[in-house]
């Protein structure tokens, strides 16, 4: 069979983590597992073939025995969807695809079944009609069964390598448990540049794309292709030119991040001696070695859900302390942040909901989930205090809506403490306590949270989200989630105030900290700290280098009298291109 030239394709989306990757693919898409694939020789076609007829007559035995002993305890026809699913293996046109995926693409045969399975499965969830369109859940099952009786050769390549994964979607725990020494980047049909899934891939320094479309059909596995993590495009089988420009943008990537990191022993103060603290945002303690090296000053944001819930196992008190002191004292003499637990959203579930919530997002989530679950609560608060006894620890509670929630933590907190006096467990008695403004309620009585708590930090994302109504994760209205909108603007201005009128301090911990087009106006509107992913540390410290103060106070006060959110985004962004373009520039 003569060999068919590839010809290069270019698919768009959305770049959410920065990078440039080049690796082979491998495609995993809804419904069911992907298999394990593997390259085949012209002779070994027959053998794949019969296999894939030995993995049918398998399944077809199991439906048989299935169907019999559902007949044998139901009166009614409930056997009968397992004969239906025999069907499906029985139909002609099914063999005659696969065969000739095999014959075409040459890869094992579970791999071709999967492939082709996946592609008629897209067609029928395109199918208007209701009913058909849920029939797609028999399809899967019936095609897991076919793939679990695949018995695989043992001389067979397994995808223990390096790859770029193109998937439909991914959950933010898969994001976090992904192999880093085997995923060189990912791209997904789905998702949003704001999504929990997009932070972690930033935080984890993992080139990533989202929202190409119907890519997973497209993307053959184990073909080349290269992750454009600046631009957002995903090109398969690219051409010899192609891969010599990106080869050499790669290096002149690289370059750039080797000049940042002469900066790396500075301090990040302003031209005209402005401090502004920047710390970390972290979920995982192997990132502190990141952190570390990156010179940060503490950890703005260590995130506690992954940790609690991602396990699928209770934590134990013990345990969380133990993980609370080891952070406490590799970050120490700096502050190490500690955010309680934060679930729901787009984030993990605390627990599985009897029935789904209509509106997640404004529903059982953040501080609302600790405070239903004082004893859970208390735990976490025990652990943090006496993690604070081995270096200098903070804790802040997210999702916080009025002044209320915050006294009731407080309260908890008091609890925590006598309770740890009596075991004869030390802890820092001032240790600093801090509210989350992410809820516009909360920045709307900013006045009087701030004479209850030691800081704000302000949770950009969702501060956006709630101020405009716009769900970050959905692609329909993504255009409409604007960081520099005058709304947003004014409540983080509203929130500096009130922390300097209370003599407290304030940060952000959003995704806006490290928006590097945004720095002149966020120092501008009186923020003392960001806190951002380890890898955005360095472009972050070079901008805060090259800004005055005062002209950034100039930029803010000006920007609270625009009304539309492009003006303020590009007066800001005028400033960053004067001071640090080689960070801003289109392009970089």
């Amino acid at each position: 069979m003569a060999k068919v030239q590839k010809e290069e394709r270019v698919f768009h989306g959305s770049p959410v983590s920065r990078g440039i990757a080049f690796g082979p693919i491998h495609a995993s898409a809804r419904g069911f597992s992907a298999p394990d694939v593997y390259a085949i020789e012209e002779e070994a076609i027959p053998l794949e073939k019969e296999r894939l007829q030995a993995a049918f007559e398998v399944t077809r035995q199991q439906l048989a025995q299935l169907k019999n002993r559902i007949d044998e305890v139901a009166d009614g026809d409930e056997g009968l969807v397992f004969e239906a699913h025999g069907m499906v293996l029985d139909d002609p046109s099914l063999q005659k695809k696969v065969a000739q995926s095999i014959e075409e693409r040459k890869q094992n045969a579970e791999f071709c079944f999967y492939a082709t399975m996946q592609t008629f499965l897209e067609g029928m969830r395109r199918i208007s009609d209701p009913y058909l369109r849920e029939r797609t859940i028999d399809i899967e099952d019936v095609s897991q069964r076919v793939l679990r009786n695949f018995q695989a050769d043992l001389d067979a390549i397994l995808p223990d390598h390096q790859h770029l994964l193109v998937a439909h979607d991914l959950t933010p725990s898969d994001t976090a448990s992904m192999d880093r020494t085997k995923l060189l980047g990912f791209v997904t049909e789905a998702g949003s540049v704001n999504s929990h899934t997009a932070i972690l891939a930033r935080a984890l320094g993992i080139p990533a794309i989202v929202g190409l479309g119907n890519v997973v059909l497209e993307a053959t596995t184990l073909a080349p292709a290269i992750l454009d993590g600046y631009s957002g495009k995903f090109i398969i089988y690219p051409s010899e030119t192609t891969t010599a420009y990106y080869q050499a943008l790669a290096a002149k990537k690289k370059e750039a991040r080797e000049n940042l990191e002469k900066l790396r022993d500075q301090e990040s103060t302003t031209i005209d001696g402005r401090h502004i603290t920047l710390s970390a945002n972290i979920e995982f303690l192997h990132e502190l070695d990141l952190v570390n090296e990156n010179r940060a000053e503490g950890v703005g944001l260590f995130r506690t859900e992954f940790y609690l819930l991602e396990s699928r196992k209770t934590r134990s008190e013990a345990d969380q302390t133990a993980t609370y002191t080891e952070l406490a004292k590799r970050t120490n003499p700096h502050l190490a942040i500690i955010r309680t637990l934060d679930s729901g959203g787009d984030k993990l579930s605390t627990e599985p909901l009897t029935e789904p919530e209509p509106n997640p997002f404004l529903g059982w989530r953040g501080i609302r989930v600790s405070l239903d679950r004082p004893q859970f609560f208390k735990e976490q608060l025990r652990s943090i205090l006496r993690a604070s006894a081995h270096g200098k620890v903070g804790m802040m509670f997210p999702f916080i809506s009025g002044l209320t929630e915050v006294r009731t933590c407080k309260a908890l907190i008091k609890e925590c403490m006598a309770e740890l006096e009596e075991e004869g467990s030390p802890y820092d008695p001032s240790l600093q306590v801090g509210a989350m403004i992410e809820i516009p309620s909360a920045a709307l009585v900013a006045d009087e949270i701030a004479k209850e708590v030691d800081f704000f930090s302000i949770g950009t994302n969702d501060l956006i989200q709630y101020s405009l109504a716009v769900d970050r994760i959905n692609n329909n209205v993504a255009k409409l989630y604007r960081s520099s909108h005058p709304s947003v603007i004014r409540l983080i201005k509203m929130t500096t105030d009130a922390a300097k009128r209370a003599g407290i301090w304030t940060g952000i911990c959003g995704e806006m900290a490290a928006d590097l087009n945004l720095t002149p106006l966020l120092v501008g509107l009186g923020v003392d700290e960001l806190s951002v992913g380890p890898r955005e540390l360095p472009g972050v410290r070079k901008a805060l280098l090259s800004l005055d103060y005062v002209k950034c106070q100039q930029l803010a006060s000006e920007a609270l009298t625009l009304a539309t959110s492009a003006e303020v985004f590009e007066l800001s962004r005028s400033a960053a291109l004067a001071a640090y373009g080689d960070l801003v520039a289109e392009g970089e």
